[in-house]
């Protein structure tokens, strides 16, 4: 039988794999992954085995270590923090005729599974025969609800092929299974065996409840089961549960024609203050709607839920079917990872799996957020909120380094800074101004003053205030931002990062204007005339470095002087560089690990002429490796807008396809949801031109060789329209909502219900730029 995705023009809106590759199932987990931003369920197979890496995670649920440093310094974060695989609620083992089913014995003549990105769950087909030659066809379908936050739920389907079998089904909750660690510190290994305390077990008829606690960290979790059944005469059940394990048992002869139906309910809750009685009386409840909804209820909702976002945020690609595919593949798991998170973090593996420890990033906002922004606001306003609510373990910090405002963290679950190594955690500072570009961009996308009068200006504010306290004027003139990191990993301590400046520029700017929109809050929080006016100044006077040589911006204050990497001798196999070559050599040449300069253009292209973007562009191509997945949506974006629209669809390709084709070799750990949003980036902000500098909406779209059509559907200002791309002209149509002024290649559009067309100009002609040898993307078009 043959294994793999299946990519045909048939499925754009589903994923299938045929087969089963038991080498491949930690990949196919993390693709299959389910979640709704609360609850995320990997891809596991329903009976627990074979398995991969099996993993149930509640968002924001995790353990604490202490962090080791060989040389202990001021300062220096003192907790980490863990995502911890949570009770599982997936399994449901099959004895047919006291054989397990199992996918490693027997015989499996069809197996396939499908995530269909419409119904929002995960079906699967299995023919089996036992090795003892009893045959049966096993159907199931899983769910993690969209509009019941609380709740999964799967159908289990089992059908005799040859005569009357005997089967008996295991229904499981699962608290503390033995896996593998991902990680290899062995401190993270330590907090996760058996990071779960049993203090509640229950069961009672179908229905069975487990609560537990982690050791260090405090949380409290609880997890619930339910069950409906439809089989034939002569059921037996039994259900019992101990700390760590709950079991509903079901046994039953089924006649061929015939079939054995469990309909499973889960409900998960947890908190840092409620009791085990609350927690156990809140999953409860949760069960209780569920069943009340019923699974074809469930069903229903969920694709009521879909429908609505596909109808604001669909993107269509016509040319390439597999490219299709894969981008909305990667929107549905951006939506996934943030549609009711509901004032939790957005990580940057979502919920698909345990790498870089379940830690949210800046790529939340600079990347992730610009897609929910434009298509489903609601949930970039939550991710937002949670921001707000660490805001005061973002000033602890910044006191702790001597500081005004607010230093938000590199790495964290629950808002503190979890990074261990200074110089790429502590010193990344942008991280605060990509937050308050996230809070300033969605307050022009949506209006929406409530979130700016209790949320956004507070973060706007506090975070100008940090860069007062951490820039100076320079002697020479100029306000000035020493020491810091910008995007770029292989590079740090610099002075005057570009991107960085730039940012922190429209931060203090951003601010200003909030306050003197709410002048109520601002006094709240002691800011008077004089501090607005100092935000001004030092964005006005704000330092960006340019080589008056070279005709390009430097990554930061002499980057351009660096020696420039060997990259003729660094053998394929040394990348990634990281894992390879020591930081210091990496941190004083010219060698780049993702865009930085490049993002500065994206998302400050304000500030730049286009042909400083052009020279800017070619000269980093040189020296730009792709060691992070963050880096190709946004070089496709600004290949895109100087005119090299083929390495655009090149770079669009490798962004999109960056998990399903597991270019990094680190999917089993889970997605990578910036490159998955960088996708959409590279295809509306890239090929689609859209900008949203000083709050309006801008597009310059052209399309590359091999694509016939492109069209997005976006929101903005609680409008809905359409953008449709062709190689002669872009169509602006009015979906629903109030007119749109928006411009065109610089051209003023009204966005009406007729549709307006609009000639698209010849891409400027410039010699094709360079990356280092062998790090070019693959080419998408053949010639």
């Amino acid at each position: 039988m043959t294994h793999g995705y299946e990519q045909s023009e048939r499925s754009p809106w589903e994923l299938r794999w045929i087969g089963l590759d038991v080498e491949q199932l930690q990949r196919t987990e993390s693709t299959f992954a389910l979640s709704n931003g609360h609850i995320g369920l990997r891809g596991t197979l329903e009976e627990g085995e074979p398995r991969g890496l099996p993993g149930t995670y509640l968002n924001g649920f995790y353990e604490s270590y202490q962090l080791p440093y060989a040389e202990a310094g001021y300062g220096y974060p003192e907790d980490g923090q863990t995502v911890v695989n949570v009770t599982d609620g997936k399994i449901i083992r099959l004895l047919v005729e006291d054989e397990p089913l199992d996918m490693r014995y027997g015989q499996a003549t069809a197996h396939e599974r499908v995530l269909d990105f419409r119904s929002g769950t995960l079906r699967r087909t299995t023919e089996w025969s036992s090795p003892t030659g009893r045959r049966v066809r096993v159907r199931t379908e899983r769910l993690v609800s969209f509009t019941q936050r609380a709740v999964a739920a799967i159908r289990y389907e089992v059908e005799p092929l040859d005569g009357e079998i005997q089967l008996v089904v295991q229904s499981d909750l699962l608290a503390n299974e033995p896996i593998e660690s991902p990680t290899g510190d062995p401190r993270v290994a330590a907090a996760l065996d058996s990071p779960l305390v049993g203090e509640f077990a229950m069961a009672e008829d179908y229905r069975a409840v487990l609560v537990h606690r982690t050791r260090e960290s405090g949380l409290r979790m609880a997890a619930a089961m339910d069950h409906r059944l439809e089989t034939t005469d002569g059921l037996r059940t039994r259900i019992h549960a101990e700390d760590d394990l709950a079991r509903l048992t079901a046994a039953v002869d089924v006649p061929k024609g015939e079939k054995l139906t469990l309909i499973k309910y889960v409900g998960y809750g947890w908190s840092a203050q409620r009791s085990a009685p609350a927690l156990r009386a809140q999953v409860e409840a949760a069960l209780d709607g569920a069943l009340q909804t019923g699974w074809e209820g469930l069903l229903a909702e969920q694709r009521q839920f879909l429908d609505e976002f596909w109808e604001s945020a669909d993107v269509q690609i016509d040319g390439d079917p597999e490219l299709q595919q894969a981008v909305r593949f990667a929107l549905f798991h951006v939506l996934q990872a943030g549609a009711r998170g509901e004032s939790r973090a957005i990580p940057g593996k979502g919920l698909t799996g345990p790498g870089y420890d379940g830690h949210a990033f800046w790529d939340t906002e600079s990347f992730v957020l610009q897609v929910l922004t434009y298509t489903m606001p609601e949930a970039a306003r939550d991710a937002l909120r949670w921001r707000h609510t660490t805001l005061d373990k973002a000033r602890e910090r910044a006191a702790q380094l001597g500081l005004r405002g607010a230093a938000f963290p590199w790495r964290s679950i629950n808002g503190a800074e979890c990074s261990a190594y200074w110089p790429a955690g502590t010193a990344a500072f942008h991280v605060s101004a990509d937050i308050a570009d996230a809070v300033a961009r969605y307050v022009a996308a949506t209006a929406d003053q409530d979130f700016e009068r209790h949320y956004g200006t507070e973060i706007l504010l506090e975070t100008a205030r940090l860069w007062i306290s951490l820039g100076h004027h320079g002697k020479h003139g100029g306000f000035r931002i020493d020491g810091v990191t910008g995007p770029d990993e292989y590079s740090a301590i610099a002075d005057n990062n570009v991107y960085t400046n730039l940012m922190a520029q429209r931060n203090l700017r951003e601010a200003a204007e909030s306050c003197e929109r709410h002048p109520d809050i601002a006094e709240s929080f002691e800011v008077d005339a004089d501090e607005i006016a100092e935000w001004r100044r030092a964005a006005d006077e704000m330092v960006i470095p340019y080589d008056d040589l070279l005709e390009v911006h430097p990554q930061a204050e002499r980057f351009t002087q660096h020696v420039d990497w060997d990259f003729e001798n660094t053998p394929a196999e040394h990348y990634p560089l990281l894992l390879n070559y020591p930081y210091f050599d990496l941190y004083r040449k010219q060698v780049i690990k993702q865009a930085d300069l490049v993002l500065a253009m994206h998302l400050r292209g304000d500030a730049f002429t286009p042909e400083q973007k052009a020279r800017n562009f070619a000269y980093y191509e040189e020296r730009t490796v792709r060691d992070s997945s963050l880096s190709a949506g946004t070089q496709a974006v600004l290949a895109a807008e100087v005119g090299h629209l083929d390495l655009a669809y090149d770079y669009l390709a490798e962004a999109a396809f960056t998990d399903l084709h597991d270019v990094h070799n680190n999917v089993r750990n889970g997605l990578h949801m910036a490159s998955l949003a960088g996708a959409w980036l590279a295809t509306v902000a890239g090929l689609g031109g859209m900008r949203d500098h000083d709050g309006s909406l801008s597009f310059a779209p052209r399309l590359p060789r091999g694509l016939d059509r492109v069209s997005f559907r976006l929101i903005f200002l609680g409008t809905h329209f359409s953008v449709e791309i062709t190689p002669e002209e872009a169509k602006y149509q009015l979906l629903s909502g109030d007119e749109l002024d928006i411009r065109h290649h610089g051209e003023k559009v009204t966005v009406s219900e007729s549709a307006t067309a609009m000639p698209i100009p010849e891409a400027p002609s410039l010699p094709e730029p360079s990356q280092p040898p062998g790090r070019a993307p693959a080419r998408r078009r053949k010639d």
